[in-house]
Parts: structure tokens; sequence; C-alpha cells
């Protein structure tokens, strides 16, 4: 694997709808949860990244780049964090965590909003409220993941002030059911979501256990899964669909022992690698034939580090590859439109530097480009 990095290379900017100017706009303070690059119904990417006030969105302007938009401000105040969600309708979920004061007490609420079309204007921010009453308990409240299934609905999920599993979810007409307590305890953040292979499933960290959840047929209220050993770290877990129906579960062992997997109706498979403590990112990739996983995440060290691996076949090795790309936060993978691995991170500076996949052999990229100053 091999991946150049020429740091002065900027692609032109255009001017995008709302944006604010670069030399005003709201620092970032992280990256957000699940899927923060995504690829549209029109074949264009999206990067989303929280930020002081609310959050920025950088926009392809044509399928494959590799001209963005400058990034596009959406202000919620409050925002402690932000969850992004994609269904195969292409729609895009954004779920936040949200404080705000009032009457002396710091106020706790889920707030939702949809992107139906890349680069078009965001939903009004719905409330999801919060399922406890006392501001003591509600301020406790985690922050949440999602799911979306085949059929749209959102699925959402938070650890509760007790450690037990909370579900929202939209049903049918868009009307979101009442907050369903789905028990378990000892939960800390950093839970897991996901409906890639058609059904959703939910793993949660419990110290030294994970906890996991999921549906026995879709529609149907996610119901205790046996528990994993070891636990995840935190924030660590993300699932990939390896086989039609079939998911597969990386994590990274609180240990330091690296990365761990899992497969329904399997033992947990210890691998290499050498994370930091964010989450590993995933995608499904053919390289010279080989059905492969590709697998990214911070290192120790600070920089991206990608590994790649035969789908399903990861106990017979993992080859790791250091980006030098220092990053803050998570990394991002996702298909580009003409099928091209794109690796997205963000600076220090809150910049966003994109990555494709080369022509040659393997896997290998192209330059990083900063995408915004």
């Amino acid at each position: 694997m091999a991946i150049r990095d020429r740091s002065a290379r900027t692609p032109r900017r255009g001017r995008a709808g709302g944006a604010a100017a670069a030399s005003v706009r709201p620092p970032v303070t992280g990256t957000a949860t699940g899927s923060w690059l995504v690829r549209g119904k029109d074949g264009r990417l999206t990067a989303y990244a929280p930020c002081e006030g609310g959050l920025l969105r950088w926009t392809e302007h044509r399928p494959g780049g590799p001209d963005w938009s400058e990034p596009a401000f959406f202000p919620v105040d409050g925002l402690t964090h932000l969850t992004v969600a994609q269904g195969a309708d292409t729609y895009v979920h954004l779920l936040g965590r949200r404080e705000r004061q009032a009457d002396g007490a710091v106020q706790v609420d889920v707030v939702h909003a949809v992107q139906y079309q890349t680069g078009r204007p965001l939903t009004e921010w719905r409330s999801l409220g919060n399922p406890h009453r006392t501001p003591e308990r509600a301020a406790q409240f985690g922050p949440p993941a999602a799911a979306v299934a085949p059929s749209g609905d959102v699925h959402v999920f938070a650890r509760n002030a007790g450690g037990g599993l909370m579900m929202r979810r939209e049903g049918r007409g868009g009307r979101w059911e009442p907050w369903a307590d789905l028990r378990g305890a000892g939960l800390r953040d950093g839970v897991a979501a996901t409906a890639a292979a058609g059904r959703v499933e939910v793993f949660a960290p419990a110290g030294g256990v994970t906890l996991t959840w999921g549906q026995q047929e879709p529609g149907a209220v996610p119901r205790r899964f046996p528990d994993v050993r070891p636990g995840a770290l935190p924030g660590s877990a993300a699932a990939l669909e390896t086989a039609p129906g079939r998911l597969t579960w990386f994590w990274t062992d609180p240990a330091g022992a690296g990365l761990v997997c899992l497969r329904p109706g399997s033992w947990a498979v210890p691998l290499s690698g050498t994370p930091s403590d964010g989450a590993n990112v995933l995608l499904r990739q053919t390289l010279d034939g080989y059905d492969c996983t590709v697998i990214a995440h911070r290192g120790r060290t600070g920089t991206v580090l990608v590994g790649v691996c035969g789908t399903e076949a990861e106990a017979s090795g993992l080859w790791w590859g250091d980006t030098g790309r220092a990053c803050v936060g998570d990394p991002a993978l996702a298909h580009d439109a003409r099928g091209r691995a794109v690796l997205a991170a963000l600076g220090s500076g809150g910049e966003l530097w994109v990555a494709r996949q080369g022509d040659g052999p393997g896997l290998s990229f192209t330059d990083w480009l900063r995408m915004s100053p």
C-alpha cells in the first residue's frame, strides 16, 4: 500500500449556499460518529463535522471530484455530539445531543434533521426529547447512535442515566414512537448501531464486556443478544456486511492488544493494528480481483493508518500502512462515483483532507488534497 502526501495541493473551491466565509468559519470541535463521509444519489460525496455553534458540510462539485465546496455552516445551539447515519434511500440523518441553559439548569435533549439531496438545505431540527423527567438525570443522558432500517425508519439509541439502553424510532407515516427502555446495565458512551445487513443491531460497551441487541426480524423491537468478550473500547466498534445478511463487528481491545473481530456463530478473533482511542472505519473493496476489507483508524502517533485483509479472512493477516497524515478525531471511508475508495480526515485547523484510491495494483492512494483553508 503506497500513499503519497503533497500537502500543498489545494483544489479549486466554489461557493456553497449558506457557507460561512473561511476567515470566520467556526472552529471544528472533533469528528461526527457514524459515517461522516457519505455518497448521495447523484454520486457526489459529502463530509460533515461538528463545530462551535453547529456543524459544517463540504460537498463535491461533481461526482468523482476533485473540487469541493467551501464548508457550509448550519447553526445548532448547544450541540455536544453529532452522529451521521444514511439509509438505503441515501437520505442523510443527522442526530445530535444538545445542552441548553434554562431557568438555571442544563436541559439536554436529542435533535434530528435530514438532508434529502446532496448539497441541498437540511430540514428544520426537531427535538426527540429525553426519556428522563428530572434535569439531574436528563443531564446524564448519553450521546445518540443511529441506524436506518431498509424501510427507511430511523432508530436512535443512547445510554440512559442508569446505564441502560434507550431507543426511540420513527414509525409509520413519519411518526416517532415514545422512548423505549431496552434494559441493560453498566453501559458507557460509545454505543454503535447498524442496519448494514438488513436488521438493526446494537453494540454497547459496558466495562469488560459488550452488550448486544438485535432484531429477530425486520421491524421488531431489538432484543438482547449474548454478551461479547473481550469488551470494546468505547466508541471503537463498527460493523460491515461481509456476506449477504451477515455482519462482522470490529472493535479495539481496551487492553491495548489491537483489533478484534466477530461474526455470528464464531469466537472473537484478535487482530493486529495500533489504534488510538477512536473509532475504526470500514469499507469493502475489490482489490486485484479479491474481495477485501479496508480498515482505517487514527493510530497511537496521531496519523491515519489503513489496513487491508481478505473479507472474512481476517485471521490470515492484516497489511497496514501509515498515510503520514495527522488527523483530529476519526478518519472516514466511502466509495466515490467511480467506485474508488476515498479516505477523509480533518486537520488540526479544521480543514478537510481527501485522498482517493489510485490506479495501481493493491490499495494505493493519490496525493492528499486540502479542501479548505
